[in-house]
C-alpha cells in the first residue's frame, strides 16, 4: 500500500483518480472475457481457516505477533485481531484422496502451530466465535498491528460517521455499541475456493448462493457474543453489522450493506464486480500505475489491482475472484459462509458436502435457481443462522414447477442433498472411501442433531444447571471445547457436559 498509508489518509483527487481506474478495470475484465483468455478448467479447489488464540483458562489471547514469530511459516497469517491468525492451505487439484491428504496437512500444520503457541501459554481454537470474548477485548487497541487493518478500520469508521450498533436478537438480546470494526474480528470464519471457467462462473456461484443456508444448517458452531447466547451461528448478523457503513437513514433508503447476500442469480460473473462498482463507494481508493487496456492491448495480462482491491472490501457470503496464476487470469467462487471448526475432520466433511453439492447443482438439467426464488434463498439463510441443524428451508416442491415449501433441514439434506453431494464428488473423480467418509459426518450430524452450536449450548446449558455462574459457563464449555477439539474426533461424537462432576 506504500506511502498512501503512512500519509493515513486520501483526498478527492485519489479518489477520482480511482474511480477512473475502477471503470478502466473493469473494462479491462469484460475485453478478457470477451478474448477468451481465462485459464481451462483444472479443478483447483483452495482452503484458508481463521483461528483464535486462547490460553488454557479459555480466555483470548491477544499475542498473534508473538505465535507468527515462533510459527514462521508463509502458511499462517495475520488476521484482523491480535487474537486471530489464518491458515493457508496451498491449492490442490480436486480428486482422489484429496480431503485425506487436505486432512493431514491440517493436522500436520494446526498441530505444530499449536505446540508453538503453547510456549507462550496459548493455544489454537478453531471455533466460530470464542465464547470467552468480551466486549472489552474488541476495541481498536486490539487490532493487529498491520497498517491495512488499521487503514481499513479508519475508512469504515470515517464512512459510517458515528459509533456502530451491534443489536442481535436471539435466545437473548444483545445490544451495544463500538467505535471501530474490532467486533468483526470475533467473526472466524473458512473459505472454500473453486476455480471456474467464465462459462461456469454463473452456475456454480447460484449453486453456492441457493445452498448457503444449507451449509449454515449443518455447520453453525457461533451461538455465543459477549456473554449472550443469540443465534446458532451469530457470525453472520454480527460480521454484517459490525462492517455496516449506512447510518439508519440510509438503511432506510435502500442502501445495500457492504455484508451482503445480493438480490438476483446471476448470468456472469462481470455482473458481480459491475454491481460492486455500482453500489459501493471505494474505501481504499489506493492507485496502481498499471494502464490495464494498455496491457491488454500489448498481449499481456493485468492484474486489475483496483477491481481486486475494491472488491476484497465488499463482503459478498459468495465472493468472485479474480487473480492471476502462472500468466494466466483466472476466477473462483469464494464461499465465505462457514465458521470455522470444531475440527479438521468436520471442516473437511463441511468442504466435501460443499463442492459435491455445488458441483451437482451447477450440472443439473433444471437449475435449483430457476425454481427457487432469490428472496427464499435470503431467508433460507436467516433462518438456518437463527435455528441450525432445527430450521425450517424453503425448497422447491417438484422439478417441474417453481412452488416452493418449507421442509426441515435435516430432512431436505438427508433424504434429497447428500445423495446429489456424493453424486457431485463422484463427478469430481473423489475416491468413494473419501466421499463416503466425510459425507458420513454430515449425514450423521443430522441423524444426531448435533453440530458445534447445538454441542457448545448444550454444554454451557448443563454446566449452568450445575451452578456455574454465565462467565465460568462459558470458559468451562470453551476449555472442555479444545479438549475434545484436540481430539480431532468430529464433533457429532463429542459428548456434552463435563466428566466426572456427575452433570
Amino acid at each position: 500500500m506504500g506511502e498512501k498509508v503512512v500519509a493515513g489518509g486520501f483526498d478527492l483527487s485519489d479518489r477520482h483518480r480511482y474511480r477512473d481506474k475502477l471503470q478502466q478495470c473493469l473494462a479491462g475484465l469484460a475485453r478478457l472475457l470477451a478474448q477468451k483468455r481465462f485459464d481451462r478448467p483444472r479443478n483447483l479447489m483452495g482452503l484458508e481457516i481463521e483461528l483464535n488464540l486462547a490460553g488454557p483458562d479459555g480466555m483470548p489471547r491477544m499475542m498473534n505477533a508473538e505465535v507468527l514469530e515462533r510459527i514462521a511459516s508463509r502458511d499462517f497469517q495475520t488476521e484482523l485481531g491480535m487474537f486471530n491468525l489464518e491458515v493457508n492451505i496451498a491449492p490442490h487439484r480436486l480428486g482422489g484422496r484429496v480431503f485425506d491428504q487436505l486432512a493431514e496437512e491440517l493436522r500436520t500444520g494446526l498441530g505444530y502451530a499449536h505446540r508453538k503457541a503453547a510456549e507462550v501459554d496459548a493455544g489454537i481454537v478453531m471455533i466460530g466465535i470464542l465464547p470467552t470474548l468480551a466486549q472489552d477485548d474488541l476495541v481498536s487497541a486490539n487490532l493487529s498491528d498491520v497498517d491495512r487493518y488499521t487503514l481499513l478500520n479508519d475508512q469504515i469508521v470515517a464512512a459510517r460517521g458515528e459509533d456502530f450498533t451491534l443489536d442481535i436478537q436471539g435466545v437473548e438480546r444483545l445490544v451495544c455499541t463500538s467505535t471501530s470494526i474490532t467486533p468483526e474480528a470475533a467473526c472466524t470464519s473458512v473459505q472454500l475456493h473453486l476455480q471456474v471457467t467464465p462459462g461456469r462462473f454463473a452456475a456454480v456461484w447460484n449453486a453456492a448462493q441457493a445452498i448457503a443456508a444449507v451449509q449454515i444448517a449443518v455447520g453453525a458452531n457461533a451461538p455465543f457474543l459477549f456473554g449472550r447466547e443469540l443465534w446458532r451461528e451469530s457470525r453472520l448478523p454480527l460480521f454484517e453489522q459490525a462492517t455496516d457503513t449506512r447510518t439508519a437513514e440510509l438503511r432506510t433508503q435502500g442502501v445495500r450493506p457492504r455484508t451482503w447476500f445480493g438480490e438476483r442469480w446471476v448470468t456472469s460473473a462481470y455482473e458481480l464486480f459491475e454491481e460492486n462498482l455500482r453500489y459501493f463507494p471505494p474505501l481504499l481508493p489506493i492507485c496502481d500505475e498499471e494502464d490495464p487496456l494498455g496491457v491488454i492491448a500489448d498481449g499481456g495480462v493485468p492484474r486489475l489491482q483496483e477491481l481486486v482491491l475494491h472488491n476484497g472490501t465488499i463482503y459478498r457470503w459468495n465472493r468472485p475472484v479474480y487473480g492471476i496464476a502462472d500468466g494466466v487470469p483466472h476466477l473462483r467462487v469464494e464461499n465465505r459462509v462457514l465458521p470455522a471448526g470444531p475440527t479438521v475432520a468436520d471442516v473437511l466433511a463441511n468442504a466435501a458436502f460443499y463442492y459435491g453439492l455445488v458441483r451437482a447443482l451447477a450440472e443439473d438439467s433444471r437449475p435449483v435457481w430457476n425454481r427457487l426464488p432469490f428472496a427464499s434463498a435470503a431467508s433460507n439463510l436467516e433462518s438456518a443462522c437463527r435455528h441450525g441443524l432445527d430450521a425450517e428451508l424453503l425448497w422447491p416442491v417438484s422439478r417441474r414447477g417453481s412452488s416452493v415449501a418449507p421442509v426441515p433441514a435435516v430432512r431436505l439434506v438427508r433424504e434429497e442433498l447428500l445423495p446429489l453431494a456424493a453424486a457431485g464428488l463422484d463427478a469430481w473423480g473423489i475416491e468413494p472411501a473419501d466421499r463416503d467418509h466425510y459425507l458420513g459426518i454430515i449425514e450423521q450430524r443430522c441423524r444426531r442433531r448435533v453440530n458445534g452450536a447445538s454441542w457448545q449450548v448444550d454444554t454451557y446449558h448443563r454446566a449452568r444447571n450445575a451452578g456455574l455462574g454465565g462467565e465460568a459457563a462459558l470458559a468451562a464449555t470453551t476449555r472442555r471445547y479444545i479438549e475434545l477439539m484436540q481430539t480431532g474426533e468430529p464433533v457429532h461424537t463429542w459428548p456434552t457436559g463435563f466428566p466426572g462432576r456427575g452433570h
